[in-house]
C-alpha cells in the first residue's frame, strides 16, 4: 500500500494542495470544541471515563484535520482510527453504565461491536448511493439499540441517546450527498457533517455523564 497515495474524495478538494479544503478542515474545530466543552464538565469523581472519551473526541478532530489537508492514505488513517476508539470506548461505558455490566462483560459488548460491523456494513451497501457512508450506517442502528433497552429503566437517558442518534443520520445525511450535489453545491456539505458530528459526540457524552451523575446520586457516594 502507498502510504503517500493522493485521495480525493470530497467536493470541495480541486486538487492535491493542502489547502485545497479550507472548509472541510477547519471545520475540524467543531471536534475539538466539543471536547473543551466536555472536559470541563467532565470534572470530579466517577468521571475519568468521560474525560478519556473527551480526549478521543479532541483526537478525532486533529486527525480529520490531517485527512482534509493532506489527503492521503495515511492521513485517512489517522481519520479513521480515532473514530473507531471513540465507538469502542462509548460501547464500553454504555455497557458498563447504563446496562450495568460487569467489566469483562462490558468489554465482551465491546468487542462484539467488531462482527457486529463487519457483518452489517456489506447490507448497507447494497442500499444506492450511501457510498462510503454505510461503514457508519451501523452506528446509529446501535445507539438506538441502546436506547430501547433503556427505555424503561432510564427514560432520560433513552431520549438522550436517541437524539443522538438521529443527530447522526442528519449528520451522515450531509456526509452521503456531498458528492452527489458537487455541481449544484460546490462547497459540498461535507463540512457540516463535521460540525453535526462535534455537536452529536460532546452530546452523546453529555448522556454518558447525567446517567453516571445519577447513578451516583443515587448509591449516595461516588464509586470508586
Amino acid at each position: 500500500m502507498d502510504w503517500n497515495e493522493a485521495i480525493d474524495a470530497y467536493c470541495e478538494r480541486t486538487g492535491p494542495e493542502y489547502w485545497s479544503e479550507p472548509v472541510n478542515a477547519l471545520t475540524n474545530l467543531a471536534f475539538i470544541l466539543a471536547a473543551a466543552v466536555m472536559w470541563r464538565r467532565c470534572q470530579g469523581p466517577g468521571m475519568a471515563m468521560g474525560r478519556a472519551m473527551c480526549a478521543v473526541l479532541a483526537v478525532i478532530g486533529i486527525g480529520s484535520w490531517l485527512f482534509h489537508t493532506h489527503a492521503t492514505a495515511w492521513a485517512s488513517t489517522a481519520d479513521v482510527l480515532p473514530i473507531l476508539a471513540f465507538i469502542l470506548l462509548y460501547v464500553f461505558a454504555a455497557s458498563r453504565d447504563f446496562l450495568g455490566l460487569k467489566p469483562w462483560q462490558a468489554g465482551v459488548a465491546t468487542l462484539a461491536f467488531i462482527p457486529y460491523a463487519a457483518l452489517t456494513v456489506p447490507l448497507w451497501q447494497r442500499i444506492p448511493g450511501l457510498g462510503s457512508s454505510a461503514g457508519y450506517a451501523p452506528v446509529p442502528v446501535l445507539i438506538l439499540l441502546f436506547a430501547l433497552l433503556m427505555r424503561h429503566r432510564d427514560p432520560a437517558t433513552a431520549r438522550g441517546l436517541a437524539l443522538g442518534a438521529c443527530i447522526l443520520i442528519v449528520s451522515l445525511t450531509f456526509r452521503t450527498i456531498d458528492e452527489p450535489l458537487c455541481a449544484a453545491i460546490p462547497l459540498g456539505t461535507h463540512f457540516l457533517w463535521h460540525i453535526l458530528n462535534g455537536l452529536m459526540l460532546g452530546w452523546m457524552i453529555e448522556v454518558w455523564r447525567r446517567h453516571r451523575l445519577r447513578r451516583m446520586l443515587a448509591a449516595g457516594a461516588a464509586p470508586a
